[in-house]
């Protein structure tokens, strides 16, 4: 069994854009079956999408296209979702497929969570964005999200 730190009161809110975020208790998530803790904050933050509208996912937390932020794992703790690479790194889940173009409020919420992130001291400084295709062989996170990487890297 892996201790597990108690998750620290985060401030989810930005002067200018505040997160709108559904806990996994007010989504009605099951609680996953390893819940161990990052040893530092994360390095990396890795952009999926879930190709359906649904909410599984095994990604620290979800935003859907009004914008919405769902926590999955939540911070500082080790996901599943990119296979050799869940040690180090922060998953983000856009809900949908993205062979269409993402919304703008989805994209806005994923750089105020990365903001957010850095400021409580869950996500390193000069962390690293990439999307799930730069880590597998997967279409992940589908061509229009992948061509909107570039935006969200800019919310350092």
């Amino acid at each position: 069994i892996t201790p597990v730190r108690p998750h620290r009161n985060v401030d989810m809110t930005h002067s200018s854009f505040p997160l709108n975020l559904v806990t996994r208790t007010q989504w009605g998530a099951i609680a996953p079956r390893h819940k161990d803790c990052l040893k530092s904050s994360a390095e990396r933050v890795v952009i999926h999408h879930t190709a359906m509208r649904n909410c599984k996912s095994n990604t620290d937390f979800l935003v859907g296209q009004d914008g919405t932020v769902y926590e999955g794992r939540g911070w500082g703790v080790v996901g599943a979702h990119t296979k050799g690479h869940n040690a180090d790194s922060l998953g983000i889940a856009l809900m949908g497929n993205f062979d269409c173009n993402p919304s703008s409020e989805a994209l806005m919420s994923v750089k105020q969570l990365l903001k957010a992130g850095v400021s409580q001291g869950f996500l390193f400084p000069q962390f690293v964005l990439f999307g799930h295709r730069d880590l597998g062989n997967t279409k992940c996170p589908g061509a229009k999200l992948y061509a909107a990487l570039p935006q969200l890297r800019s919310a350092k």
